[in-house]
């Protein structure tokens, strides 16, 4: 009989142990890092919620849209264009141009979690966000590729407080639109939230100059049809961000 057995057992329920405790930790350090941005994000989604709903969608179609596409930049863009009988290509063109920001996303977060099952990776991308770009990288920059203690529970402290705070603004919208008057301001104090939650994006000149692209563009070519402007905004803004990041990692080298 191995006499080093009960050693490599309680070898390895440490390392189980250790690995816990550095998730959990991880998670707790990300709820309290994610938590400002938390208000504005259930803002933001009342604003999208309400706008379902005025936009002519019934009550399933707008509890589906939220659950399911949970991505509230896509269902704004595009919510204009259906209202209009937009052709559904250009729909399907500017949601996928909307959230092409989230392969950006995914090519740098992703490769911290290629440890798990590919079924998990599937649902952590589900709840991959705009703050969890803002707040992962800083704290698991590429240097610790390999070193996977507490990333996952790291990412689910921003991803689940972060989807609960939205979809409880979003249903709230949905819920209550035909409630709140028009002249209560609503869509302007959701879009003062959308800049809380912008503004610590805004992490390098990349981000400062796509920024300023696109809000120029978008702000310029407003009467364009279908809101085409706000398409040719994002496209325009992520197109420049990579130049300038290009253009940086150039004169570094």
């Amino acid at each position: 009989m191995d006499s080093k057995l009960p050693e490599r057992v309680s070898t390895n329920e440490n390392k189980a142990l250790q690995a816990r405790a550095a998730e959990k930790a991880g998670f707790s350090e990300a709820v309290s890092l994610s938590a400002a941005t938390m208000p504005g994000i259930c803002a933001w989604g009342l604003v999208s919620g309400m706008a379902m709903v005025k936009s002519g969608l019934t009550l399933g179609q707008a509890l589906g849209m939220t659950l399911l596409v949970f991505a509230g930049s896509a269902q704004l863009a595009v919510l204009p264009l259906m209202m209009v009988n937009a052709p559904v290509m250009v729909i399907f063109a500017t949601a996928m141009v909307v959230n092409l920001r989230f392969v950006i996303f995914g090519a740098a977060i992703g490769p911290h979690l290629s440890h798990l099952p590919w079924y998990k990776r599937i649902w952590y991308g589900y709840f991959n966000a705009d703050i969890t770009m803002a707040f992962f990288p800083r704290r698991f920059p590429a240097e610790t590729l390999y070193q996977p203690e507490g990333k996952v529970g790291f990412f689910a402290g921003i991803g689940y407080p972060n989807w609960f705070a939205w979809q409880i603004g979003a249903v709230a919208g949905i819920l209550l639109a035909s409630q709140i008057p028009e002249n209560w301001g609503v869509g302007f104090a959701g879009t003062l939230a959308l800049l809380a939650v912008m503004i610590p994006l805004i992490i390098n000149m990349a981000a400062l100059g796509g920024v300023v692209v696109a809000g120029l563009v978008a702000v310029i070519a407003d009467d364009l049809p279908f809101r085409l402007g706000l398409l040719l905004a994002v496209v325009l803004g992520m197109v420049v961000a990579m130049l300038i990041d290009a253009l940086l990692e150039k004169i570094k080298a």
